[in-house]
């Protein structure tokens, strides 16, 4: 199994401009309302973000339990669940550009959207996985035994037999 490289673009973006960015921003709220209230802004935003973090959480694994005790697949479940974990995640990182960001992944109103968006990315990673899975190997080294294919029927019965010539 080949492994996925993650973007030099997505590194710099995360470690290089969205620092920037909340310094930035910091400090143009800061000249605008003054550096103690800035602070207390920045706290209130923590103790909101810690407060709607734990209804949600909690509305979602809820909402997880309902659905496999039903016997339902917990797609939308768990998906709500992964987004209120990186908006939670955002939501500890200091700044209002990442408090933003953390709160619509939060939102109930908001997560929709992202919960799309993260459909998409999960479903197109699968859709490419599960295609590869099944094609055949080919190249030095490839041999009729080693050829990955689709079993023409999984849950049909197993008859043994001998060839004879």
């Amino acid at each position: 199994m080949t492994r996925r490289k993650i973007p030099a673009w997505l590194l710099v973006v995360a470690f290089v401009v969205v620092p920037l960015l909340e310094i930035f921003v910091l400090i143009q709220v800061g000249q605008v309302i003054g550096p103690w209230w800035t602070i207390l802004l920045l706290v209130a935003a923590s103790i909101i973000g810690a407060w709607l973090i734990r209804r949600e959480g909690g509305r979602a694994f809820a909402a997880l339990r309902t659905a496999l005790g039903s016997g339902q697949m917990p797609a939308r479940e768990l998906a709500d669940g992964a987004l209120i974990l990186i908006g939670g995640t955002l939501m500890l990182t200091p700044g209002f550009v990442t408090d933003l960001l953390g709160m619509a992944l939060i939102l109930p109103f908001t997560r929709p959207l992202a919960r799309r968006a993260l459909t998409g990315v999960v479903s197109r990673r699968l859709v490419g996985a599960g295609a590869a899975a099944y094609m055949p190997r080919t190249g030095p080294g490839a041999t009729p035994g080693n050829q990955q294919r689709p079993h023409p029927n999984p849950g049909g019965s197993v008859v043994e037999g001998e060839v004879v010539d």
